[in-house]
């Protein structure tokens, strides 16, 4: 995932009328973010402790992107940017890092 795609997986986010998904989306991705940043920072003990946390905020992004998406979906609304996201685990966590970036530079 590059910063590009990125922009344009958020475009088409940010464009849904549906703001209670879209805010929870974002939260969620903001959680996972944030454990896997401080990832770095763990000692091997406290990742072994914290990894079924970490999958468990994953899957949490996740669910949330395809729920939103689904949700566009019923209500008429484009969806193409789940397709560009794919359902690579790795790809999802590394959106939700750009989305933690792109949101946390904004509000400076």
């Amino acid at each position: 995932m590059d910063l590009t795609t990125a922009r344009e997986i958020r475009a088409g986010i940010d464009a849904t009328e549906l703001d209670g998904l879209r805010r929870d989306l974002y939260r969620k991705a903001l959680d996972y973010a944030h454990i896997r940043a401080t990832w770095a920072l763990f000692s091997i003990e406290e990742r072994l402790e914290k990894d079924r946390g970490r999958t468990l905020a994953h899957n949490a992004f996740i669910d949330a992107c395809n729920i939103l998406s689904r949700n566009m979906a019923k209500a008429g609304e484009d969806n193409a940017w789940r397709a560009l996201l794919t359902d690579e685990r790795k790809t999802i966590g590394d959106f939700a890092c750009w989305l933690h970036a792109l949101v946390a530079i904004e509000m400076r």
